[in-house]
């Protein structure tokens, strides 16, 4: 298998996990893959080293198409791939992302795409890439991309390619049968799910009764409690992440929010400022319980709660990752009930008398109007912040440098007066609008 040792320098990891050595084990043998395996278990990395022996440097055009049902699941695939090093070029095409400029990037194709189902399927329509020189197609979260309604897509996906010889499709659960649609035939199943489905072993379950009905309070109090800890607040519709967040920011509460009816942008800042530490807490619904990259969630709350088991695991799921430990929190009114699904008893939680607000996050987002299509790139920014700024290394934290934005974690007290500094600066020879990220 191509550049492994490479790939383990690249991560800074010492070995692969049993998951991804049976991958590759398997690759070696059968065109056809079911890996089964949790959020969080290095899955990425797992059909991607496969991927890269299928490539070949001689061909050109697109060889590999990774469909995934989520923008950001796209993004973090192909960040993965990046750091890998492997020499080939990967491009990324999904709702919401300039058609123009994935078209411009189709004039000299990437080896691999990676993408959302509507979108693959548009760019097929218009003929933007040769579908005949694909060999293999890969099918993320797919378990999540049938839930998300995606079925016709990927059968007209599918349905076009005529040349495949590896197929590789992955899930978090296990289903009782592969749609007919995807050609897999006698595939090799690499099931990786823990057999104790319902929690984490590092996954501490509890409860806490609410003497209102629509739990608020007893929200605002947990809330409280955990100070800065990390934090997912999840429910079952949109209506209820945006009210709970409303109530939660004339409390005094900070918080982002995130669900499918928001715009891409707006998905994409939120879970920026999220993963930054701008913010401890994002409410949002199951959309952020699979696929995203959010690491060291600390808390889980199910303010509303889940309606299945799949829901329960994979809300879970997103704490307790990678031995570490986290707590999941269940918020009960007098009238909720334990679904059968949650074998486990929880124990009880107190809250406090009084509400302590929790101190603001000590970084903010800075916004800046530049990104990777207008060659910009950390060490600009960080260069630009540093002098012209006059900040220091410890003012600065996570920077996302994204196509035409970047999003930079800046010390809370110095953001405002760093801003002023650097208002009139360039980057690039261009002047660029930098604020306050809203």
């Amino acid at each position: 298998m191509q550049g492994i040792q490479k790939v383990l320098d690249n991560f800074n990891i010492k070995e692969l996990n049993p998951m991804q050595l049976a991958s590759i084990e398997a690759a070696k043998k059968h065109n056809d893959i079911i890996l089964l395996s949790p959020t969080g278990s290095g899955k990425t990395l797992g059909f991607l080293i496969p991927v890269l022996n299928y490539l070949r440097k001689e061909k050109e055009g697109v060889q590999v198409l990774i469909i995934v049902p989520s923008r950001e699941l796209a993004l973090q695939i192909e960040q993965v791939f990046k750091q890998m090093s492997t020499g080939y070029k990967i491009n990324c095409c999904y709702g919401g992302h300039a058609t123009k400029i994935e078209k411009n990037n189709f004039e000299h194709p990437a080896a691999v795409i990676v993408g959302t189902p509507g979108r693959i399927a548009y760019h097929i329509r218009r003929e933007s890439f040769d579908v005949n020189n694909v060999n293999t197609i890969v099918l993320d979260e797919f378990d999540k991309a049938l839930e998300f309604g995606f079925q016709t897509d990927m059968s007209f996906i599918i349905g076009e390619l005529r040349n495949v010889k590896h197929r590789i499709l992955t899930s978090a659960t296990k289903m009782p049968d592969v749609p007919a649609f995807t050609g897999i035939k006698k595939p090799i199943e690499l099931n990786f799910l823990p057999h104790e489905l319902e929690r984490s072993p590092d996954l501490k379950l509890k409860y806490i009764k609410s003497v209102s009905r629509d739990k608020l309070d007893a929200l605002i109090g947990l809330i409280c409690k955990l100070g800065d800890k990390s934090t997912l607040v999840f429910c079952n519709h949109r209506d209820s992440v945006e009210r709970i967040s409303e109530v939660l920011w004339k409390k005094g509460i900070a918080n982002g929010i995130f669900h499918g009816g928001m715009d891409q942008d707006d998905r994409e800042r939120a879970l920026i400022k999220f993963r930054n530490g701008s913010h401890y807490v994002l409410v949002t619904t199951d959309l952020a319980s699979r696929g995203l990259d959010i690491p060291e969630i600390e808390v889980i709350i199910h303010y509303q709660l889940p309606l299945t088991q799949e829901s329960f695991i994979h809300r879970n799921g997103r704490t307790a990752r990678m031995n570490a430990k986290g707590v999941a929190y269940l918020l009960l009114s007098e009238a909720d009930t334990l679904p059968e699904f949650i074998t486990e008893a929880p124990s009880p939680e107190g809250l406090p008398t009084k509400n302590t607000l929790p101190q603001p996050a000590p970084f903010t987002t800075v916004y800046i109007g530049a990104g990777k299509k207008d060659k910009v790139n950390k060490t600009d920014i960080v260069g630009m912040l540093l002098k012209k700024g006059e900040l220091n290394k410890d003012d600065l934290g996570l920077i996302e440098v994204l196509d035409h934005t970047s999003y930079v974690a800046v010390a809370r007290e110095k953001a405002e007066e760093v801003i002023k500094r650097i208002k009139n600066e360039k980057i690039k020879n261009k002047k660029i609008k930098i604020e306050i990220s809203k």
